[in-house]
């Protein structure tokens, strides 16, 4: 049986320093709509601009993962994620008044409990899954991951370092909300005290003390810090993982084994599989039959033939044959066949149609109305021969609202390009 999205039942708050900036944040998880993913939200800045939790968006993996949309950043948010991809939520709004979530106690555990104690219920719509089906192997610097079918979420990993208290460790765990919660939550992170000038002259770690971070002498621990684990180092590697695994924006199932990682090797690792997500869902053809079924067009006014590449909730391409026997041929124009720039816009709005209401469940009962257009432009005419191929991208959805951008191509030159903003309602 096919999992339920998954969302907070309410909002809940934290605050504390940030582990790099060391400036103090104010953060509020607030429940998301179906389909939203992940996004953050910076409050303290004009326009409270938005940053999706994609792969997409990954600038930096310098001790820490960062995200940028439209120049505003959002930095360190790997923890947060793996508290949030450990208990099954797809869809939150994370609130910040700063760049960088708070460090608390340099781990998930703090972020777990309060989603946990705040409640998480299942959404009116599936989940979305990747399962690992042919194996896959990625390298990046000294990382080296390895990604096998499994119909569980598990992640083996080594770590190898020349201290005393590390060396080599190993542990592999099943990630599911208890097992996660017991066993990797609770992980800190760890540095050594010999780098900490140098990485604040980086402009890093300014928030991380003994209080959120395992500090490491060349020989040991820190006056004052102890372990949670003898192992706890490796357990931190783990959570790490999950965390950028979270950028993929779907649940996973396959065992990942992972030699040293880091969020360098992370994030080239969700990017490979993004990509086996991407061939997968290019894979897919549209025809006819299933076109009839969920738009409300036709003859003489569906203009889409077929849909050839498919992302579900992110991507689509369809195309369009035009032959002289379409109808409108006959008075635009009488000698000199062009097709109506008006209809060459409606068959990219029929072809983004079927990309939005697809996030729907029983669509045939949906119809989509096209709200505005804008940055309509038109390159060259569209003549009779000519297969109109239409990419349109989601740019943001909102329960029944959403922009795309569209983009209209014969033989691979532009004829036409479009943003459209649309609303989904019964029939």
């Amino acid at each position: 049986m096919a999992s339920k999205q998954r969302t907070l039942s309410g909002s809940v708050e934290a605050s504390g320093k940030g582990l790099h900036s060391g400036s103090e944040t104010y953060m509020r998880l607030q429940p998301g709509a179906v389909d939203q993913g992940i996004v953050f939200r910076r409050t303290d800045l004009d326009g409270a601009p938005e940053i999706p939790a994609d792969v997409t968006h990954v600038v930096e993996t310098d001790r820490g993962t960062v995200l940028e949309q439209d120049g505003v950043r959002v930095r360190t948010v790997e923890h947060l994620l793996a508290a949030l991809a450990s208990l099954n939520i797809d869809n939150v709004t994370v609130e910040l008044d700063n760049e960088e979530p708070p460090a608390v106690d340099g781990c998930s555990a703090t972020f777990t409990d309060l989603m946990s104690k705040a409640g998480i219920e299942d959404q009116d719509a599936e989940a979305t899954v990747w399962q690992c089906d042919t194996p896959l192997s990625v390298a990046e610097g000294e990382s080296r991951y390895t990604v096998v079918p499994d119909d569980r979420y598990m992640i083996s990993t080594s770590i190898d370092f020349d201290h005393p208290l590390i060396g080599r460790q190993h542990a592999s765990y099943e990630i599911r909300p208890d097992l996660f919660a017991e066993a990797i939550a609770p992980a800190r992170t760890f540095g050594f005290y010999e780098d900490a000038e140098k990485l604040r002259a980086m402009g890093l770690a300014h928030g991380a003390d003994t209080s959120n971070t395992i500090v490491l002498t060349q020989d040991g621990l820190y006056e004052g810090v102890e372990l949670r684990y003898s192992d706890e180092f490796v357990r931190h590697k783990i959570l790490d993982l999950v965390g950028d695994l979270g950028l993929l924006g779907r649940r996973i199932k396959a065992h990942i084994v992972a030699e040293r990682p880091g969020h360098h090797g992370n994030i080239a690792l969700v990017r490979a599989i993004a990509e086996d997500v991407r061939k997968k869902n290019a894979a897919r053809r549209v025809d006819i039959d299933q076109i009839f079924h969920i738009l409300p067009h036709r003859y003489p006014f569906l203009l889409v033939d077929r849909v050839i590449e498919y992302e579900k909730g992110e991507r689509i391409v369809g195309i369009k044959n035009v032959t002289i026997n379409e109808p409108f041929f006959i008075g635009h124009f009488p000698g000199m066949p062009i097709m109506p720039g008006v209809l060459i816009i409606e068959a990219m709005a029929q072809v983004g149609g079927l990309l939005f209401m697809d996030s729907f469940e029983k669509p045939e009962e949906k119809v989509v109305y096209f709200m505005s257009l804008d940055k309509v432009k038109f390159r060259r005419p569209v003549t009779p021969g000519d297969q109109l191929v239409f990419e349109l991208m989601m740019v943001k959805q909102r329960g029944p609202v959403c922009v795309m951008k569209g983009v209209g191509r014969v033989d691979g030159n532009v004829v036409a390009e479009a943003e459209l903003k649309a609303q989904v309602v019964d029939r």
